[in-house]
C-alpha cells in the first residue's frame, strides 16, 4: 500500500489549466485490473456455490429414496442460504455464548460477510454473492440488448430503496422479539432441522405464483440495474449498515480529478461519486467500478486511515482471508458440521412438503 502524496505526486506540478479553462488530464499508468480481478472471484465463487447446490441435491435425493441413490455427504456451505437460522444462532450465541448445534456453518458464515463488510464496505455483495453476481449479469445482459439500462424516477428510487430496510426491520423484529428458548425449540424442531431441505424443495416445487414472481425479478432485473440488490435484498440492506462503519471509502482528490462524471456514469448503485470527496454511503458495494472507470492519475482511489491506499489485489485478498480464515476457524473448533444421525434425516426428508412454518 502507499500514501496518497506518494500516488499523486508525479502529477503535482501538472494541475495547470488547458486554455478552455478546463484541467489537463494526467492520465493512470499502468492497467486497471480490479474488474478482471473481481469477476474472477465472483465466477468462482458461483462455482463453488453450484457445486454446494449438486452436492445437497444429491444428499436429499439419497434420503428420498431411502438410500437407493448415491450418498453425499451434506455439504455445510448450503446454510449460507439460512440467513433467518443464521440470524437465530448468532442471537443465541451472542446472549448465551452456546455455540450452535444445528446449522453452525450458517452462523459463521454471516458473521465472515459482516467481517468483510466492516472492513470493506458492502464487498460481499459485489465480490461474493451469487444472487449479486447473477443480478449484475441479467442488467449487462438488458444493456447489450436495449442500448441502455432503466432507472426509476429520483422520487420513485428513494422509496423503492427503504423496502429492503423494511424488510431488513421486520425480520429484525421477529428474530429480535423470539426468545432464546423459542429460537432453540423452533430450530430442533422437524422444520428446523430441515429448514435447509424446504429451501431446496421451494425451488424444485415451485408454484405459478413462486414462478410468476421469479419471473417478474428477472425481468426487472434485466431492465432496472441492480434491482433486487437495490430495493429489496435485507441481507444486503444489513451488511450495509454494518459497511458505514467501515474504515474503507471511495475517495476523490479534486486536484488531480478532470471533473468529467465517468466514475459516476459507471457506479452501480447511482452514486454522485464525481461531486463528493468520500463515498461513506450504505448503498456503496466496493465494486471498484468508478475506480477503474476514472482516466486520472491519483483522482481516484480506495482510502484506509492515514490515508493509505488500498489496492484491488490487497482488497480480493482481504475478503479472501476474512472468509477462509473465519470457516477454517470453524472447522478447527469442531463448529462446522450439523452432526445427526442419518435415522434423522431418513425420517425427516421424505416428509419434507409436510412441514409447514410452525
Amino acid at each position: 500500500m502507499t500514501t496518497v502524496t506518494a500516488l499523486t505526486a508525479h502529477s503535482t506540478l501538472s494541475w495547470s489549466l488547458e486554455p478552455s479553462g478546463k484541467k489537463k488530464l494526467v492520465r493512470r499508468q499502468g492497467r486497471d485490473n480490479s474488474q478482471l480481478l473481481r469477476r474472477w472471484v465472483q465466477v468462482l465463487f458461483l462455482a463453488l456455490n453450484v457445486w454446494i447446490g449438486i452436492q445437497f441435491f444429491l444428499f436429499v435425493r439419497h434420503y428420498e429414496t431411502g438410500g437407493r441413490s448415491v450418498w453425499v455427504q451434506r455439504p455445510p456451505g448450503v446454510e449460507g442460504w439460512l440467513p433467518i437460522a443464521s440470524l437465530m444462532n448468532l442471537k443465541v450465541f451472542l446472549l448465551t455464548g452456546d455455540l450452535p448445534r444445528l446449522h453452525p456453518a450458517g452462523m459463521f458464515l454471516l458473521i465472515s460477510f459482516l467481517a468483510i463488510s466492516l472492513v470493506f464496505r458492502k464487498a460481499f455483495c459485489s465480490w461474493l454473492c451469487p444472487v449479486g453476481t447473477i443480478s449484475e449479469w441479467l442488467w449487462k445482459l438488458g444493456r447489450r440488448a436495449f442500448r441502455r439500462t432503466f432507472f426509476p424516477p429520483r422520487w420513485a428510487d428513494i422509496g423503492l430503496r427503504s423496502l429492503k430496510y423494511i424488510l431488513l426491520g421486520v425480520f429484525l423484529y421477529a428474530v429480535g422479539s423470539m426468545p432464546v428458548a423459542a429460537i432453540q425449540d423452533f430450530l430442533e424442531g422437524p422444520y428446523g432441522v430441515i429448514s435447509d431441505v424446504k429451501m431446496l424443495n421451494f425451488f424444485r416445487y415451485l408454484g405459478v405464483t413462486g414462478a410468476l414472481v421469479l419471473g417478474a425479478l428477472v425481468l426487472a432485473s434485466v431492465l432496472i440495474q441492480n434491482f433486487w440488490c437495490r430495493y429489496l435484498c435485507p441481507y444486503g440492506a444489513m451488511l450495509g449498515l454494518v459497511a458505514k462503519l467501515s474504515p474503507a471509502r471511495i475517495r476523490r482528490a479534486p486536484e488531480p480529478c478532470i471533473d468529467c462524471a465517468k466514475c459516476a456514469k459507471a457506479c452501480p448503485s447511482h452514486m454522485a461519486v464525481d461531486k463528493l470527496i468520500t463515498i461513506g454511503s450504505a448503498e456503496c458495494t466496493g465494486c471498484l467500478e468508478c475506480v477503474a472507470a476514472c482516466p486520472a492519475q491519483g483522482a481516484l482511489f480506495v482510502s484506509l486511515p492515514r490515508q493509505r491506499v488500498l489496492p484491488a489485489w490487497a482488497m480480493a485478498a482481504g475478503i479472501a482471508i476474512l472468509f477462509f480464515g473465519v470457516v477454517a476457524g470453524a472447522q478447527w473448533a469442531g463448529y462446522w458440521h450439523t452432526n445427526l444421525p442419518a435415522s434423522v434425516y431418513m425420517e425427516l426428508i421424505p416428509r419434507a412438503r409436510q412441514f409447514s412454518h410452525p
